[in-house]
């Protein structure tokens, strides 16, 4: 399906009206630990039959930061959230943003 890019909060709305469930990664473009973790998020998208999305939290920070805010999980980066409707199901950041991990938390939740 693909990697889908969001800039702004109005991204971010239309993907939400349109699906209830997001996988989203939070990507720093000046951080080697976000580059690998990317890596793994990229690898995960060719494999997989689900739309994923993500932001460069230096060209999106409004929205980093509101959806921090409206979900009440901490900004970190990098940075994955499984979005569920209204609510956050699963979150992890830095190394431990792997293929293996963002597969078990599709599976798990």
């Amino acid at each position: 399906m693909g990697i889908n890019k969001l800039a702004t909060l109005d991204d971010f709305s239309k993907v939400k009206e349109k699906t209830n469930r997001l996988l989203l990664f939070k990507n720093s473009t000046t951080c080697p630990v976000s580059a690998q973790a990317f890596e793994e998020f990229e690898k995960f998208a060719e494999d997989h039959d689900h739309e994923v999305y993500y932001l460069n939290v230096q060209e999106a920070r409004p929205l980093s930061n509101d959806i921090a805010e409206t979900y009440g999980v901490k900004h970190q980066s990098p940075q994955a959230l499984l979005i569920d409707r209204d609510h956050v199901v699963w979150n992890d950041s830095h190394w431990r943003i792997t293929y293996s991990s963002l597969t078990d938390a599709l599976k798990k939740n």
